[in-house]
């Protein structure tokens, strides 16, 4: 079982980041058996730019951004993605077959304030180095207010009529973004082939044989590193074959959100009640094994988080920030508050979301400047 712990300070801690990662990284050891390589990996990639920054470190999101935005933190609160951001959005197949795109990732699920999803997402559009925002019919750039107002649009549409985005049908437009090229597909396996053989422990074993199809010849365990603000967590992936190819089920321990951790709440795991919400068509592969505490999910090309890393040319279009603000509208409708955020909203004027983002964008800076100095 994962172990359950407090944090005894709760609220914002008035301390450097080098304290509170410090901190946090103190609790994860509590609370899995961290991988100290892939934690000092972590580290480095945390010198990249502000936004890799920002993806690595949501504990400390966690901890100050009511502080950053006093005037957000009395809206209505609802179950939330926590670690919203660019790239915590991806492709899987659902039960009937369908290629689905949206959120991939609630590791960091809590119960938050609603506009903090949002302030989060529209902040890692304004650091993202690579992420050019322009409009989708025309050339011209536009601004980060322009991007602040895509997401909230979007957003309004899906807390009024939620749905999942399924890219045969609604959003096809959207398939240009996230196909899978043949490269991509021969880099996957490659990768696949490369991972190194490991020994899970035999609960997180059993977890993943299971979750194999019965038939299935199995090949080997392996250890993967993926991520940013996971990375530390062990990761393990099987690897077997079934019906003339290979398949991948990967097992990534799972702790309870730094969210809880930062307010010194007993940590409730609440990653597949987001994920297989009503207004999501859910990846049916994705189980968590509650006895080891690892989260299961199928790898492969076409059931993958979409990084801009993965496109050197990708620009992020006004329309893909609407359709990210629209996702996380759907999820927090499914939370049963979706009127009362509404009648939130209307208080709000138009410009809220784009100076919430700047002041935690400011933020985030000022703490990958600490990093690099001292880290």
């Amino acid at each position: 079982m994962i172990k359950q712990t407090s944090n005894r300070t709760g609220g914002i801690a008035p301390r450097s980041f080098l304290d509170d990662n410090k901190e946090f990284e103190r609790w994860l050891r509590s609370e899995c058996k961290v991988v100290a390589r892939d934690l000092g990996e972590k580290h480095k990639k945390m010198k990249d730019d502000p936004f890799v920054f920002l993806r690595a470190t949501f504990f400390r999101w966690a901890r100050c951004i009511e502080a950053i935005c006093p005037e957000l933190k009395d809206a209505p609160r609802v179950p939330s993605i926590g670690d919203t951001h660019i790239e915590n959005f991806g492709t899987w197949r659902d039960v009937e077959g369908r290629l689905v795109w949206g959120v991939n990732d609630f590791d960091e699920a809590a119960i938050i304030a609603y506009p903090f999803d949002l302030v989060r997402l529209a902040t890692s559009a304004r650091l993202a180095p690579k992420a050019r925002k322009r409009k989708a019919r025309a050339m011209t750039h536009v601004g980060n207010g322009d991007a602040a107002k895509a997401i909230l649009d979007g957003y309004k549409k899906g807390l009024k009529r939620p749905r999942p985005s399924l890219l045969d049908e609604q959003a096809s437009w959207m398939r240009a973004y996230v196909a899978c090229t043949d490269d991509e597909r021969r880099e996957f396996w490659d990768d696949v082939r490369k991972y190194p053989r490991a020994k899970p422990r035999s609960p997180v074993a059993a977890a993943l044989r299971s979750e194999l199809p019965p038939d299935a010849s199995f090949g080997r365990f392996a250890r993967r590193v993926a991520g940013a603000g996971s990375l530390g967590r062990p990761r393990f992936v099987a690897i077997a074959e079934w019906r003339g190819g290979q398949i991948v089920r990967e097992a990534k321990a799972l702790v309870p959100s730094a969210w809880d951790w930062a307010h010194g709440q007993r940590g409730k795991l609440r990653f597949l009640d987001l994920a297989t919400g009503p207004y999501r068509a859910p990846d049916p592969h994705l189980a968590l094994e509650r006895q080891s505490g690892f989260v299961i999910r199928r790898l492969a090309p076409d059931s993958r988080k979409i990084n801009l890393g993965d496109h050197a040319n990708m620009e992020v279009e006004l329309d893909l920030l609407n359709v990210m603000g629209f996702d996380i509208g759907a999820i927090h409708a499914a939370g049963g508050a979706p009127q009362r955020i509404a009648a939130d909203l209307r208080t709000r004027d138009d410009g809220w979301l784009h100076a919430a983002a700047k002041a935690a964008a400011a933020f985030v800076e000022g703490d990958f400047r600490e990093w690099r100095r001292h880290g």
